[in-house]
């Protein structure tokens, strides 16, 4: 293919990428989706690499390694009939980085199924910011993490032999976790809730269908202090040295990997320390020592014993059931106030009631809005509606701002303006009183559930685009898709749709722009308009 010039008509440098290949699925045949077959890619990257050559810096020019892993990844993705399809997705994924200028694509399939003697089939395209891909680039999905499981039968605990207990030992087939000299594992066996009588079982949970394991509970270390509630609610164990945990249940010998110790004989003097590595198992209370010792929380602490145990802090008192409990803050850069001035494009429309007038009232509260400044105000455009329902033409301008507020604050900052002058969501692509789009905000590329920047149809938008190149001829539209302003405007599929321009719009009456406004509100097209 023929080499690329930039604005000044040089010749763009280039990174090649030849020979990716992968095994895919695509195809027409159902052969071809089931068996699979191998599909060669090569990519010519078109861009200006000078930035990164000076500064020898890998983050000025395209990630040649990552790009083979993405053009895997789309070979391996979802399956597509056609190879230009794929084609189409790997030139979308190129063009998603903004160094780059155009990409020349080349899908081979030499395996493809043609009765008769053939050496290779290939689609090549080229895709640039004036013939942008039919595809949306690459996206990884995300991987869903394994969920957690229970430590049931397939779960291995570490063993831990308490004073002067022989250590448990691993049968010829248990399996060894770790290297030689990592403590040995053993493979516990399933946790089966043990055969209670009704009463206790009333209180422990509920059963009848499968049993339910008792919770394991963290084992006590010597001089930690378990104060025990009534059955079925919480022991509290408090460590010596943690925070308090709350013990869904009295401790459990349920587990036969762990070997419990035998308890202490109980001893009105203290008896010597345990050594500092001892792990022992709670032995099992009777049901009349658990209810001996509920008997005891409640005279010693009244209802208190029942209240739930916060854990964390000692110091976090639990929140009452009137209290407010704030939630944690979820921000991303869109949330980032600038430390210095951005400038940003807005667009404003409407196209009921005194359409101009509600725009030069927009443009003035915009203005004085609290970090906003009005630096320019595009001439006035008459345009048809693009998509939607039949209605009225739009009047359309843009303004050039310059902010201090946040991205994100900004789509707030002009959302009040809209509230302000009636705006109603109930249709897409509806009339409207107001509508204000936020289009560019300085460089920011991002994607997130309530703004998009730059805004993710300017680039065809001709009634976006005119007014724009008209109050800044020179202005460049950032992230995929983008180019100069008035190139995009003399290309856009809708152009034909914008009647007219008025200079004059912010202080004299325009006459073609005046609505004739109906008893329900809707508005219509004057005489001369």
């Amino acid at each position: 293919m023929s080499d690329v010039t930039d604005g000044q008509g040089h010749r763009l440098d280039q990174i090649r990428l030849v020979g990716v290949s992968a095994t895919g699925y695509h195809g027409v045949f159902e052969h071809e989706r089931r068996e699979g077959q191998t599909f060669v890619v090569d990519v010519v990257v078109h861009l200006d690499t000078r930035r990164a050559a000076a500064r020898d810096d890998l983050e000025h020019t395209l990630d040649y390694g990552a790009l083979a892993q993405q053009v895997v990844a789309v070979i391996e993705g979802p399956p597509a009939d056609l190879i230009e399809t794929v084609a189409e997705r790997i030139a979308a994924t190129v063009l998603a980085d903004g160094s780059v200028a155009a990409v020349d694509v080349a899908v081979h399939k030499p395996q493809a199924p043609i009765p008769v003697p053939f050496g290779d089939v290939v689609v090549a395209i080229r895709r640039d910011r004036g013939k942008l891909p039919a595809a949306e680039p690459y996206r990884a999905e995300p991987r869903a993490e394994p969920a957690t499981r229970a430590l049931t039968h397939t779960a291995a605990l570490p063993v831990a032999p308490a004073p002067q207990a022989p250590a448990p030992h691993a049968g010829p087939e248990a399996p060894v976790a770790g290297p030689p000299a990592a403590p040995a594992t053993v493979p516990a066996p399933p946790l089966v809730a043990p055969v209670v009588e009704p009463a206790i079982g009333a209180l422990a949970g509920p059963l009848g269908g499968a049993a339910v394991a008792p919770p394991l509970v963290p084992l006590p270390k010597p001089g930690d202090l378990v104060v025990g509630g009534p059955l079925g609610g919480g022991a509290t164990l408090r460590p010596a040295d943690e925070t308090s945990i709350v013990a869904s249940g009295p401790p459990t010998t349920s587990n036969p990997a762990v070997a419990p110790a035998p308890a202490p004989a109980p001893s009105a003097a203290p008896g010597p320390p345990a050594p500092a590595d001892a792990t022992q198992v709670m032995p099992p209370l009777s049901l009349a020592e658990l209810d001996a010792a509920a008997q005891r929380d409640q005279a010693a602490y009244g209802d208190a014993y029942r209240e739930p145990v916060v854990v964390g802090r000692p110091d976090e008192a639990p929140a009452r059931d009137d209290e407010v409990v704030p939630g944690e803050l979820v921000s991303d850069r869109l949330d980032e106030t600038p430390a210095a001035p951005v400038e940003a494009v807005l667009a404003l429309g409407a196209n009921l009631g005194n359409a101009q007038e509600t725009l030069r009232q927009a443009v003035g509260d915009l203005d004085r809005t609290p970090g906003i400044d009005v630096l320019d105000v595009s001439p006035l455009a008459r345009t048809a509606a693009v998509g939607g329902p039949e209605q009225p033409d739009f009047l359309n301008a843009v303004v050039l701002v310059r902010t201090l507020l946040s991205p994100r604050d900004l789509l707030h900052a002009v959302q009040a303006v809209e509230h302000a002058h009636g705006r109603e969501r109930l249709e897409h692509w509806g009339p409207r009183t107001l509508d204000v789009d936020v289009i560019v905000y300085g460089s920011v590329l991002a994607v997130t559930d309530d703004l998009e920047l730059p805004h993710p149809r300017a680039h065809e938008r001709a009634f976006v685009l005119q007014p724009w190149a008209q109050v800044d001829p020179d202005a460049v539209l950032p992230g995929l898709g983008g180019g100069p302003v008035a190139a995009l405007a003399a290309t856009a599929p809708d152009r034909e749709g914008v009647r007219w321009l008025a200079l004059d719009w912010l202080t004299a009456p325009v006459p073609a722009a005046q609505w004739d406004v109906d008893e329900d509100g809707s508005g219509q097209p004057g005489p001369g308009a």
